[in-house]
């Protein structure tokens, strides 16, 4: 049973303004997808060994995106819907939610620079699946306060699940090691220079 924890809950004027809501993870997200290098992170994407039902790496941009307007859209309408309920219980699963729904997002943004920028695919793991949990717990609290909220969720709470799957699977058919998936080969065009290719892809011949 989580409380309300003020030093770790966005501001109130966030929930209850419907853009700040929606704008502020659409743009978290997109602000720490560009700082990991999107080329970058779409080449060691394709050099990596990978389960099957891998979507293609053009996906997930749209897709993160839809969800995070979505999850903020719901953090709006259960904070609005809660916050003006008389029901003394009601208000406090609102802001009870309101924590849950920060800690997510926190979670949510670490993942990236942990698995693509430090290439540590084991503690990405680890806060994937401890963010669907948390997600999973916000979901059913918001049941509580607005269906509508709850339901905008579950999109959500499926592609994490996915993406769950996606990353434990990456990372054991990787050996649960990414630093290695780039290899230095001689490059014609560089004369006797180096350049860097991924082990997944064979070597252009001579």
């Amino acid at each position: 049973m989580t409380t309300h924890i003020p030093s770790m809950t966005l501001p109130e004027a966030i929930f209850s303004n419907p853009a700040a809501s929606i704008l502020l993870p659409v743009g978290l997200g997109c602000a720490v997808g560009f700082s990991v290098s999107p080329k970058s992170t779409q080449k060691t994407y394709l050099a990596l060994k990978q389960p099957p039902y891998r979507p293609p790496p053009q996906v997930f941009g749209p897709t993160w995106t839809s969800l995070y307007a979505l999850m903020g859209y719901a953090a709006y309408r259960a904070w609005t819907t809660g916050t003006a309920s008389l029901n003394p219980t009601t208000v406090n699963l609102t802001k009870q939610g309101a924590t849950l729904f920060t800690i997510q997002l926190g979670l949510n943004l670490i993942w990236m620079p942990l698995f693509f920028g430090l290439k540590r695919p084991i503690e990405a793991t680890a806060d994937i699946i401890a963010l669907t949990g948390v997600t999973g717990y916000l979901t059913y609290v918001w049941s509580q306060v607005d269906s509508v909220a709850a339901w905008c969720m579950v999109p959500y709470l499926g592609w994490l699940g996915f993406a769950t799957y996606l990353s434990a699977g990456t990372g054991y058919l990787n050996d649960w090691n990414l630093a290695d998936k780039e290899r230095e080969s001689k490059s014609s065009d560089r004369g006797s220079g180096l350049n860097k290719d991924y082990v997944n892809r064979a070597p252009k011949k001579e």
